[in-house]
């Protein structure tokens, strides 16, 4: 197992794998149960990271992850995301990052979550319609309080991010990438030079045929699977790089865990690096099952 700091000063050390428990279902019932069940076997088996946000069900997700491990290990870090509006089917989901809206959300999760302070706040969304200045400044102010403790970002550009540094420190970028997905590597390239975490989401999915076939025979090689193949490409691709694969079964979790088992040589890493370069014009989700999202 390893693990790493999360943060350029070192003050967050997580192990690289994390969980993301956004396809957790919340309903009660089994279901429900099920996903407690999953939640507290991945803190037996060594996640500190868990990553949720409001949008996971209106705080239905964060309420769940209070309900499985609070109070929480010393050692567990639970993340979350605000600036995402709404109360019904995602599709209606509006970005709002207007301060007020974002201090509300932020008081939100901590009541759901339980805690006096959310150790890593990320935006989820920059929302276009609010000056970015007044949306990290709410954050900043937050900050101040003692109600966060470092901030991120979510589905930025370089630019983007290279004007929100010019703001506030930022502790971690959540972009989508993968091994077949790779659109932001800028600013997974900026995350590195500056030492700040990036936070993959849909950290493994597969593409065309012919790509999918390179990815299974080198998994057949390591006696592993894509799954754990393209987590373990992501492991070995950048030191700032945590995966936070998500599942609501346990066998997934435990498979998706064991990837930092998987070691790739450096000829298959060439190969799987050469995925980048076909035209992937269909990218579908993970290879596990599980629906796509963040």
């Amino acid at each position: 197992m390893t693990s790493t700091a999360l943060s350029d000063d070192g003050g967050l050390q997580v192990r690289r794998l994390g969980f993301g428990a956004m396809h957790l279902p919340t309903e009660p019932g089994p279901a429900r149960e099920a996903s407690v069940a999953v939640v507290r076997r991945a803190v037996e088996l060594g996640v500190t990271l868990i990553d949720t946000a409001y949008m996971y069900g209106w705080g239905a997700n964060e309420e769940l992850l209070a309900e499985a491990l609070y109070p929480y290990p010393d050692e567990l870090l639970v993340t979350t995301k605000v600036g995402v509006a709404g109360s019904g089917p995602l599709d209606e989901a509006r970005l709002d990052g207007r301060p007020a809206v974002l201090r509300a959300q932020v008081e939100q999760a901590l009541r759901r979550l339980r805690v006096e302070r959310i150790e890593l706040l990320q935006l989820h969304r920059i929302d276009p319609r609010t000056p970015l200045a007044d949306q990290l400044g709410a954050l900043g102010e937050l900050q101040a309080e003692g109600k966060i403790g470092r901030i991120g970002l979510s589905e930025v550009g370089a630019d983007e991010l290279d004007e929100a540094r010019g703001m506030v420190d930022v502790a971690s970028v959540q972009n989508r990438y993968n091994l077949l997905d790779r659109e932001h590597e800028p600013v997974l390239a900026a995350c590195e030079a500056a030492g700040i975490a990036f936070l993959p989401w849909r950290p493994v999915a597969w593409g065309e045929s012919g790509a999918r076939a390179e990815v299974a025979a080198v998994a057949a090689e390591l006696d592993a699977t894509p799954t754990q193949v393209a987590l373990a490409w992501l492991l070995g691709h950048s030191p700032v790089i945590h995966p936070i694969p998500g599942t609501a079964r346990i066998d997934h979790l435990e498979e998706n865990l064991a990837a930092e088992g998987v070691h790739l040589t450096r000829a298959q890493r060439d190969r799987l690096d050469r995925l980048s370069e076909v035209a992937l014009s269909a990218v579908s989700p993970v290879v596990t099952g599980e629906p796509a999202g963040e």
